[in-house]
This record gives structure tokens, C-alpha cells and sequence, in this order.
């Protein structure tokens, strides 16, 4: 067996010097979707090339069954403020709102973080909230894409927790952005429209 043999019992070997992971294009998962999910990983990240810092959170959509291992990553600003929000007013809000929802999160796990003063560390993040299963609320994002010209690229933003025996809900599915010529002056505002 050589090491480069495949499971399928090809060789990896490749004559046409391009290869492209062929990557699973999900839409969204619908707005205002009420899904079991379980905290994946927890720990704290830093922007490119800032001093800045945040909690991510990794979440696995447990069910419903059409969601299934679909992944959420949510960015709490607990510390440090978002910079990129408009203004100090609204990063302070930013960041109140985000604590508030770190803490509804660790209320809903083991609640071992809001016992401590100090601000937790990757180890007590893991340790308190890994494998911790609730509700979340998943909202839409959406803004241009900048490298392709009139398309947009959406996601999902954590809005809401509730505990794991909160009612699952399916939002609508709502058409997708239209071509950058039919809305042309339209404002896209992250800062605003997703408070963590």
C-alpha cells in the first residue's frame, strides 16, 4: 500500500496539476429557525492583525434532521470592543449584550463560569460549556460579496438561547438577495444588525 492510495482504491496521483475540496454550498438555515444545536468549541479568538479579542463559539445542529451537523460560529465581544463598530456608544452595547449572552449560555451548561469575577480562559470555556446542548436561534446575514461583483454571500447569526426542551420552529425560507443592480443605495450595516 502506498501512501498515497485513496480509500476508494485510487491513487491520488493528479495529471492536471489542479484540484479544487469540493465544498457542500448550503443555503442558510432559514431566519428565525428555533434549532437543538451543542457547543462544539469554545475559545477565544482575536481578529487578523488586532489586540483585540472575542470569544467563538462553534455550535452542531443536533436536529432538526434537515440541519443535522450543520455548523453556526458566533463571535461574543465579552472583552474587548468590536472594532468594528460605528462608535464607542455602540460598542459598549455591543459588548453588554454579549456578556448577557455568554452568561444565558453558561446558565444553560454547568453555570460554573458567572461563579468566577475574572474573565475565563480557554481552558475554563471548554470545560464549562463543550458538549452543552440548548436552543439556538438562527438569524440571516447577508452583504456584498467583494469578489464577485453583484453576488452576496449569507450565513448565520446566533440571536437567541433558550434551554434544550424550548419548542424547534423552521422559519420560511425567503428569496435570496437580488443582483447588485436592483439594489443599488441599499445600505448593508453588520454592525447593526447583529449584536454580537
Amino acid at each position: 500500500m502506498s501512501f498515497w492510495d485513496l480509500s476508494d482504491g485510487e491513487t491520488a496521483k493528479s495529471e492536471s496539476k489542479e484540484f479544487e475540496v469540493p465544498a457542500g454550498n448550503f443555503d442558510p438555515i432559514p431566519d428565525n429557525s428555533d434549532v437543538l444545536s451543542e457547543i462544539k468549541g469554545v475559545k477565544w479568538n482575536h481578529p487578523r492583525d488586532k489586540a483585540v479579542r472575542f470569544v467563538e463559539i462553534n455550535w452542531r445542529i443536533i436536529t432538526p434532521e434537515q440541519f443535522k451537523n450543520r455548523e453556526v460560529f458566533q463571535k461574543l465581544w465579552v472583552q474587548d470592543f468590536d472594532p468594528s463598530a460605528k462608535s464607542e456608544e455602540k460598542a459598549k452595547t455591543k459588548r453588554d449584550k454579549a456578556r448577557q449572552m455568554l452568561a444565558t449560555i453558561d446558565a444553560n451548561a454547568k453555570g460554573q463560569l458567572m461563579a468566577s469575577s475574572e474573565a475565563p480562559t480557554d481552558d475554563s470555556l471548554a470545560l464549562a460549556l463543550q458538549g452543552a446542548q440548548m436552543v439556538i436561534k438562527c438569524m440571516i446575514w447577508e452583504m456584498p460579496d467583494r469578489e464577485r461583483h453583484g453576488e452576496f454571500i449569507r450565513g448565520n447569526w446566533v440571536s437567541a438561547i433558550k434551554p434544550k426542551t424550548s419548542d424547534l420552529h423552521v422559519g420560511e425560507e425567503k428569496p435570496k438577495p437580488k443582483a447588485a443592480a436592483e439594489t443599488q443605495g441599499r445600505s448593508f450595516d453588520l454592525d447593526d444588525d447583529i449584536p454580537f
